[in-house]
C-alpha cells in the first residue's frame, strides 16, 4: 500500500471532537488521506457550546507550520478556526512564502452557538490576504456575507455573495447550503477570465447531530482534492460525505452532538 496523501489542518481545539483538527483527523482518516496538524487556538466547549476561546502564540503556530512543510510533502491545507487577526496574519506569511496546493479556507468567524472565534483583524486578514492565497472559500451564507461586507438583504441570493469574493481575489467559491431553503450548495469556480457556476443538491436533514458539519465539509473537500478530484467532483464527494455523517450519527452529549465521521 502506497503512502496515503497528506492533509494540513490548520485549525482549532475542541475538547469535544466534534469540529476543529481532532475532528479533522478522523475525516481524513475517512478518507485515507494522513492528517498533521496546527493548533491555533483551544477552546472550553462541549455539545452545549462554546465558553472560552484562547489562541496560541503566534510564533508557535509559524513555528509548527515551517516544521511540518520541512518535514512532509504536504497534498492540500484545511484552514478552520485562527483566533485571532495575530496568527492570521502568521498563517498568511507562511502561505505566501510556501505557496502549498489544495489550500481550502474555512472562514470560522462564529461559532453556530453564537461565540466569536475570529476577532476584528483576523476577518480583515482573512479578507485581504487569506482569500487570495486559497484555491477554494467555502463559507456559509451568514461567513459569505460578513467577508464581503454585504448587507443581509443578500442572504439568499448565493451568485452575487459569489461576485463580491471573486472581486477580493477568491478563486473558487462553495457557498453551503446548509442554512438555505433549498439546501444547495452554490459552486462559483473563477477561471480563464470567466466565472462557471454550478448547484450542487442538498436536503435538510432534522437531527441533533450537526456539530462540525463546516469542519467536515471542508476537511473532506481538502481530502478529495488531495486525491486527484476535480473540484466540482470534490464539492459533490464532501457533501454526500456529510450527508451520510450526519445520518449516521449517534447520541453524544446533551447538546448539538457530532457527526458519525466514519458514516
Amino acid at each position: 500500500m502506497g503512502t496515503p496523501p497528506v492533509v494540513l489542518s490548520i485549525a482549532g481545539y475542541d475538547p469535544s471532537s466534534g469540529a476543529g483538527i481532532t475532528a479533522d483527523i478522523k475525516t481524513a482518516a475517512a478518507h485515507r488521506c494522513y492528517a498533521v496538524t496546527c493548533m491555533t487556538a483551544y477552546t472550553v466547549q462541549s455539545t452545549q457550546g462554546v465558553f472560552r476561546v484562547r489562541a496560541l502564540e503566534p510564533e508557535l503556530v509559524s513555528a509548527t507550520l515551517s516544521a511540518l512543510a520541512d518535514d512532509v510533502e504536504i497534498s492540500a491545507v484545511r484552514i478552520g478556526m485562527l483566533g485571532s487577526g495575530e496568527v492570521a496574519a502568521a498563517l498568511a506569511e507562511f502561505l505566501e512564502k510556501r505557496r502549498l496546493p489544495n489550500v481550502v479556507l474555512d472562514p470560522v468567524i462564529r461559532s453556530s452557538s453564537g461565540t466569536a472565534l475570529l476577532d476584528e483583524p483576523g476577518v480583515d486578514v482573512l479578507r485581504t490576504r487569506l482569500l487570495p492565497l486559497s484555491d477554494v472559500v467555502t463559507p456559509n451564507i451568514f461567513e459569505a456575507a460578513a467577508l464581503a461586507q454585504l448587507g443581509d438583504f443578500l442572504l439568499q441570493s448565493a451568485r452575487p455573495l459569489a461576485d463580491a469574493l471573486h472581486s477580493l481575489g477568491a478563486r473558487a467559491v462553495v457557498i453551503t447550503g446548509g442554512d438555505l431553503a433549498p439546501a444547495n450548495d452554490f459552486l462559483a469556480d473563477y477561471r480563464s477570465g470567466r466565472v462557471e457556476t454550478a448547484m450542487v443538491p442538498g436536503e435538510h436533514i432534522e437531527s441533533r447531530a450537526t456539530h462540525g458539519t463546516g469542519c467536515a465539509f471542508a476537511t473532506a473537500l481538502a481530502c478529495r482534492l488531495a486525491l486527484g478530484d476535480d473540484l466540482i467532483q470534490a464539492v459533490r464527494a464532501a457533501k454526500e460525505y456529510v450527508r451520510k455523517a450526519i445520518l449516521s450519527a449517534y447520541p453524544l452529549g446533551k447538546g448539538i452532538g457530532p457527526i458519525n465521521h466514519f458514516g
